[in-house]
């Protein structure tokens, strides 16, 4: 047997040095895993070792099988030894790699769905993820065509010691991979600049890049091991489009010497045989362009485009000129590769970045290479335009959560002390919580409810029966509440005690029918507090069911912070709660139904519904606005809201904007007392957080001002608030967007579906609001009364039959305005209502506290 082992290493680190001796490139880090063998496996002349050898990888497998292939079910190739095994996981694993050398790596993912005598692998559903980014979010083979294996290719810049790939099995399915591929890659692979589709030119951040397509065009398909960089290189005759028949093109084969010049393209940036042929265009009286067409993700997404070329074809300097576009976009014109060099040499291989920011929302990338010289009379005295390769990379990031399964580490020794640490500490905890638990009942024996109405205890809350809620006071109206209402006669439906608001306990049983046992085709949407489930009532009343997770972060604490705020506040644009269940060890919140789900999905969630409007951006977020104006004045101390952002606003039947998701808000500080905010740990969602909140942890009601800024921003540009797939410059939207209304130019980022119906002067309004709500300093920025204003305003100027006033540049204009009185305040000072009573009535929420809003523009949808 060592005989044996020792044999398969010779083996293995022979063909290790014959590759790298023909290689001009040695990778530092050159992992090739074979995942699910026994035993090392050949591919060509790399040695893929098995997944349980000892080394710098570590499998962490708690729940793994290694399956073999039926024989006959893999398809014959080249690689089919690597698709004969594979190992599967019935729960979160991971892959660890010690890295030696921090830069770009490749990642390269092996996938065949082959049948074995105990699993099915296309009967599979599961994602990817590394430490910083979930590579793939949804891997599911029964839903492709898997005839064939699938090599996914990732280009990551790995800054750690260690690179976890973890997989993770979706809706109890399993999860499988075949083998894995991390190697290192030269320094200066991604380090030129690009021009970008709006002009710029930056350098590629740092970001995973997803291979979509790698292409030798006009020449045939190149073989990893025919690579330094092990790369695969298909033929270009499946994307070349035929759009007329009189364009005519040939395929080049070169036989002469390359001349790489120093700073220009390598041998690692792409195969001799690249740059050796080439695609070209043969000339005619007719004006043309060789087109190739690319399926992408229909979801908007940024593309890194990689041109190769090298000029086969010219017998002298300056003959040959290229023009070449991405769909509407031009990426350069009047290319002569001979200036290249600086002394017209040809035969020198190049290439040229290209940044497509935003693919089309049909899932085409177009790209088309003409001539300079195509309008000129004598074109047959010009040799036809080429190209050489094309390089198609998603700029990949998606917003999934990211799982990582840490390789276990250390001796039987620590492993044992972190038990017994683990055993003390529980046992300390629960001691703790028994002695509080028998102080307070010894305490508040008389105060419990009746058995008969005790809530179930459950392990996240097992006090919960003891807390109170808010009352909303007496005198509060129920006239403008939501419409939306429970049968007080629905079975086991129990009144919230302490509230006179439409808010009921439900036991566990009812919320299980509703939600068909919480059936994940049910979901609606996840969060930091867990999964919401579309439920239907017994009375048939469709409502939304927030079901607490035990992995979350958020738990009892912001259940509570829910139930007691919801239960005391009635907003028509807040969403009201109908009601919670804490049975059977459950958290569970229930809410109005909103139909058209969150603003942001509506606004660049990629789902099938259609995009809204300008004018429904607009009364979405002055609805926002109106329901967090009603939580800073409606009470005797603000309610801070604390996690504003665009998946938090849902939108009703009439696509009013609501306020959702209260479990971050607090109470603000107490005016009568001159406090000025309260300070407490930062919460919130990365890119919505208020700055100067971040930076000092005091928390006032201009912190959900800025938040709500960056909404508006989002509902103007189409886009999330941090996208890490853009270009730098671009990633996070506050900073983009600033710049170009700092340069009165923030037409030129507005989302190009709602840019017609944009008129100037709202837009000039609109955008000087979502400046002044993102102020650095608190102090600089509006109170909320004067955003609802301000958007009230912009909605005027945009009505076509509204206010066309030239000066829009201060909210001053509207704060001038004198408001009429309100005849409720008279009666109110005559005595007419008791003093303490808060303002829920649905026809008095834009009333301020301090002071009574004037309804100046009679809004549609109000």
């Amino acid at each position: 047997m060592d005989k044996l082992l020792l044999a398969l290493n010779l083996v293995r680190i022979i063909s290790v040095l014959c590759c790298f001796s023909a290689a001009a490139y040695t990778p530092e880090d050159n992992y090739l895993i074979s995942c699910g063998s026994s035993a090392g496996t050949m591919v060509g002349q790399r040695f893929f070792v098995a997944d349980d050898d000892s080394g710098s990888v570590t499998l962490t497998s708690p729940h793994s099988t290694a399956v073999r292939a039926s024989p006959g079910s893999v398809p014959v190739s080249d690689a089919a030894a690597l698709y004969q095994t594979a190992r599967v996981f019935a729960a979160p694993s991971s892959y660890s790699f010690k890295i030696g050398r921090p830069g770009r790596h490749f990642l390269r993912l092996h996938f065949f769905p082959f049948v074995s005598q105990s699993h099915n692998l296309a009967a599979t559903s599961f994602k990817v993820s590394t430490q910083d980014a979930v590579l793939i979010d949804s891997f599911t083979p029964a839903k492709n065509d898997m005839s064939e294996p699938v090599r996914d290719e990732f280009l990551l810049d790995v800054a750690r010691d260690t690179l976890v790939v973890t997989f993770v099995p979706l809706a109890g399915d399993l999860a499988f991979v075949n083998a894995v591929e991390v190697v290192s890659v030269p320094d200066d692979l991604m380090a030129g600049p690009a021009r970008t589709s709006l002009g710029q030119q930056l350098i590629p951040a740092f970001l995973p890049l997803q291979m979509a397509y790698r292409v030798n065009v006009g020449g045939p398909a190149v073989a990893a091991h025919n690579d330094t960089l092990w790369r695969e290189w298909t033929n270009d005759m499946s994307y070349l489009a035929s759009s007329s028949a009189d364009i005519v093109t040939r395929e080049l084969a070169y036989n002469g010497s390359l001349d790489h010049l120093a700073g220009e393209a390598t041998r690692d940036d792409a195969p001799d045989v690249v740059y050796a042929s080439a695609r070209q265009l043969v000339m005619s009286t007719m004006v043309g362009q060789m087109t190739w067409q690319f399926d992408v993700d229909k979801r908007p997404a940024s593309y890194l485009i990689r041109f190769h070329w090298c000029d086969i074809v010219s017998r002298a300097p300056h003959l040959l000129s290229i023009d070449v576009y991405v769909g509407s976009h031009t990426v350069v014109t009047r290319l002569d590769l001979s200036t290249i060099g600086g002394n017209g040499t040809l035969a020198v291989p190049y290439f040229m970045d290209f940044i497509l920011d935003s693919s089309d929302p049909s899932g085409k990338i177009s790209i088309y290479v003409g001539s300079s010289w195509s309008m000129k009379g004598n074109r047959s005295a010009f040799p036809g335009p080429i190209l050489n390769g094309i390089e198609i990379m998603k700029m990949h990031f998606s917003s999934g959560s990211v799982v990582v399964v840490e390789p276990t580490a250390g001796s039987k020794k620590q492993n044992l002390a972190i038990v017994l640490g683990s055993i003390c500490g529980a046992f300390a905890v629960v001691s703790i919580a028994f002695a509080l638990v028998i102080f307070l009942r010894k305490k508040e024996d008389k105060l419990l409810p009746s058995p008969s109405q005790s809530p179930s205890s459950t392990p996240w809350m097992p006090l919960l029966s003891r807390f109170s809620l808010r009352s909303r006071g007496p005198g509060a109206s129920e006239a403008g509440s939501s419409s939306f209402a429970v049968d007080k006669d629905t079975p086991g439906a129990i009144p919230i005690a302490g509230s006179s608001s439409p808010s009921y306990r439900f036991p566990l049983a009812m919320i299980q029918e509703a939600t068909d046992n919480f059936d994940e085709r049910l979901v609606i949407g996840a969060g930091g507090f867990g999964k919401v489930y579309r439920a239907v009532l017994p009375d048939g009343t469709k409502v939304a069911a927030k079901r607490a997770s035990p992995e979350s972060r958020q738990g009892a604490r912001e259940f509570r912070a829910e139930v007691e705020l919801l239960s005391g506040l009635r907003h028509r644009h807040l969403v009201s709660l109908v009601g919670y269940c804490d049975d059977g060890g459950e958290m569970v919140l229930l809410y109005e139904h909103m139909e058209h789900g969150s603003l942001r999905s509506r606004l660049y969630g990629g789902g099938a519904a259609t995009a809204l409007s300008w004018a429904q951006r607009l009364e979405a977020c002055a609805g926002a606005a109106r329901g967090l104006l009603y939580l800073h004045t409606a009470l005797a101390k603000p309610v801070i809201h604390r996690d504003v952002k665009s998946s938090n606003i849902l939108l009703d039947g009439g696509l009013a904007g609501r306020v959702a998701d209260f479990g971050l808000s607090r109470a603000g500080p107490e005016p009568e007392l001159d406090e000025t905010h309260v300070s407490t740990a930062v919460k919130g969602s990365f890119g919505y957080v208020d700055p100067e909140y971040a930076r000092t942890r005091k928390l006032t009601a201009k912190s959900d001002v800025y938040s709500l800024g960056v909404v508006l921003l989002e509902a103007l540009c189409g886009r999330p608030a941090v996208d890490p797939r853009l270009p730098k410059p671009m990633v996070n939207l506050v900073e983009w967007a600033l710049h170009w209304q700092g340069r009165g130019e923030l037409d030129k980022v507005v989302d190009r579906r709602i840019a017609a119906a944009v008129r100037p002067q709202a837009l000039a309004k609109y955008g000087e609001t979502a400046a002044r709500c993102l102020a650095e300093r608190g102090a600089d920025r509006p109170a909320m009364e004067d955003v609802v204003w301000s958007l009230q305003f912009v909605m005027r100027l945009q009505d076509d039959s509204g206010l066309d006033f030239s000066d829009v540049n201060s909210l001053n204009f509207v704060r001038e305005l004198t408001p009429p009185s309100d005849p409720r305040r008279h009666e109110d000072e005559a005595g007419g209502e008791e003093e303490g009573a808060t303002a829920t009535d649905g026809e008095y929420t834009d009333v301020s506290m301090r002071g009574v809003f004037w309804q100046m523009v009679n809004v549609g949808g109000r």
